[in-house]
């Protein structure tokens, strides 16, 4: 059984979608989508982790994007930190949600990291696809090449069947991430942080970061289990996405019940 409804937070409506898997017993997995992303991007992907791990799933759309309220701009440097640790806690407790496993991708994957590691809340356990940890080049690069898009291609078209402001949602994003004080933005220190068990994965292809992101978790984390798959870009759920259900299948089972 799945619906999407929107949800009161902190004066926002956020977009939510539930599956219930009829998991009795197990921690809920929570999706946090990448910096365009929301939960109809997601397409089928949160139906077949239900199916895969057995567990309820539950996805949202950030403050300006998907069909949630929108957002205040210009976003800040401390943008992700904000989502992690005041809306996200709001959340969790609207959805009576105590003890979740975070799945977040890209951004979403950054914003779940810094959940677990300071927001004084109980997480299960941490999935992380291509999250970002530190600024890099090729990350810049990417993402004014994909300002470049926005202006030249039908990228916004293309957007536009996803959120309701496509403007807000793609400007917020790309104007805080090419900002000159963004350059600094680093959380390695919320990956020492990090009590509970771990998954990152990421593309050996990914143009938005080098596998130095997910290494830099093992480094500083105690219990990491790394995931890097050949072919594959950015999106993992998408290029790889049977290796991704599985890996993050053994990793529920492992965390139990």
């Amino acid at each position: 059984m799945a619906g999407t409804s929107l949800v009161p937070v902190g004066g926002a409506r956020l977009e939510v979608l539930r599956i219930d898997a009829r998991g009795a017993g197990a921690a809920p997995i929570v999706m946090l989508h990448e910096g365009l992303g929301s939960v109809a991007m997601w397409k089928d992907f949160p139906h077949r982790i239900a199916q895969a791990t057995g567990r309820e799933v539950v996805a949202y759309s950030r403050a300006g994007y998907g069909r949630s309220s929108p957002a205040a701009l210009p976003f800040g440097v401390r943008y992700m930190h904000d989502e992690a640790l005041i809306v996200l806690p709001q959340l969790l407790d609207a959805l009576a949600i105590d003890e979740p496993v975070l799945f977040g991708h890209s951004d979403g994957g950054s914003i779940a990291l810094i959940h677990a590691a300071a927001s004084g809340r109980p997480v299960a356990g941490l999935a992380l696809m291509a999250p970002h940890l530190f600024v890099e080049d090729v990350a810049v690069a990417s993402i004014a090449a994909a300002g470049d898009a926005w202006r030249t291609t039908d990228l916004r078209a293309r957007l536009a069947r996803y959120h309701d402001d496509v403007d807000a949602a793609f400007t917020g994003w790309n104007d805080i991430w090419l900002h000159p004080d963004f350059r600094a933005w680093n959380i390695e220190d919320c990956a020492r942080a990090l009590t509970c068990p771990v998954l990152a994965m990421q593309g050996r292809d990914d143009e938005y970061g080098t596998l130095d992101q997910i290494r830099s978790i093992a480094r500083a984390a105690p219990d990491v289990e790394l995931v890097e798959f050949a072919d594959c870009r950015h999106s993992p759920h998408r290029d790889q996405p049977d290796a991704v259900l599985a890996a993050l299948a053994r990793f529920v089972d492992r965390l139990g019940r």
